[in-house]
């Protein structure tokens, strides 16, 4: 990985959201020349190395700018959100997002970028109790998440026509994630998911600790390292059109997950208030990774209560005078 990176102009979008942040981390480590984008939010890593544009990427002009000389882009920029807001105003996720994609892949087209590498979503998949394979898709989603995966979707299928339909293709990869966590998720109330949500509650010492939904649901967990060493190796070594899911392959409950942060958190005197009227996703999300395996020798190396324990340091560090609002 570091002689692929080495002195390579790389592009990062949304470098100072939660999978961009890490992502730089991790390209300041193989000398590689980076660059990145961020919208509102100044960025999280500041480097000499790093040359960072502050614009709109809805502006495809913008987007043309950004993409001059470079070779492989990171497409991380998104409008995202936790259940609330996917919930009660899922708009948030369509118009933005769709511009911004369509807009950097004409404009990497345009700037003869080497390789695209789309972040997706497991929300483009079918409501099932089977781990889900990459050619499961068939554009039946689980009703909460019908605008948002449609969003995606709709973006796989642009990459795919960069990739297969024209002339002179560009050639694009497209990453389903499991659920991500970490170090600089986003742990303000408004805009959280599940774990980091849970985590502040627990480090903050709420009691009665408030979950929403009844902590029944299953998914797949994935810790942000394990999940940007695997876009690595994926920008990398796939050399053709290709859609890899990359998480844990560990399906898990909440009440797992609630359970470990409570002792990881030192709180479990916790009393526990499930609240079944707030906002909750699809109920069970089993991925199946045996392509990312296969594909780019790759599997997570970090259990979950590691991860956990991780973050919960990471969390105490980072807001120990402040709160995430007030960043």
């Amino acid at each position: 990985m570091l002689n692929f990176y080495k002195n390579k102009n790389i592009l990062v979008t949304g470098g100072s959201g939660f999978v961009g942040s890490n992502l730089i981390s991790s390209l300041l480590k193989v000398d590689a020349n980076i660059f990145t984008t961020s919208f509102k939010n100044k960025p999280i890593i500041n480097d000499k190395k790093i040359t960072n544009y502050q614009c709109d990427l809805r502006n495809l002009d913008n987007c043309r700018k950004v993409c001059k000389d470079i070779d492989y882009l990171f497409m991380c920029a998104a409008n995202t959100s936790g259940a609330k807001i996917m919930e009660k105003s899922p708009l948030d996720h369509l118009t933005p997002n769709i511009n911004m994609n369509l807009n950097m892949l004409e404009a990497a087209y345009e700037n003869n970028v080497k390789k695209f590498l789309f972040i997706s979503s497991n929300t483009v998949y079918p409501d099932t109790d089977q781990p889900v394979k990459e050619q499961d898709v068939n554009n039946d989603f689980y009703e909460k998440y019908y605008i948002v995966a449609w969003m995606k979707r709709f973006t796989e299928i642009v990459c795919d026509i960069y990739s297969n339909k024209i002339k002179s293709p560009m050639n694009t990869i497209i990453i389903r994630p499991g659920n991500l966590y970490g170090p600089n998720d986003k742990f303000d109330w408004e805009k959280s998911k599940a774990i980091p949500a849970i985590l502040r509650r627990a480090i903050e010492k709420q009691n009665p600790l408030e979950i929403w939904g009844d902590g029944s649901d299953i998914k797949d967990y994935l810790y942000i390292d394990d999940f940007i060493e695997a876009i690595l190796l994926a920008m990398e070594k796939i050399d053709t059109f290709q859609v890899l899911n990359i998480a844990s392959g560990k399906p898990v409950s909440l009440r797992q997950v609630i359970k470990s942060i409570l002792e990881l958190a030192d709180f479990n005197e916790a009393e526990l208030i499930f609240d079944k009227s707030k906002p909750t996703m699809i109920p069970k999300r089993i991925i199946n990774i045996s392509l990312a395996k296969e594909k780019l020798n790759w599997h997570p190396k970090i259990e979950l209560s590691e991860g956990l324990r991780n973050t919960i340091d990471w969390y105490k560090q980072k807001y120990k005078y402040n709160q995430p609002e007030d960043i």
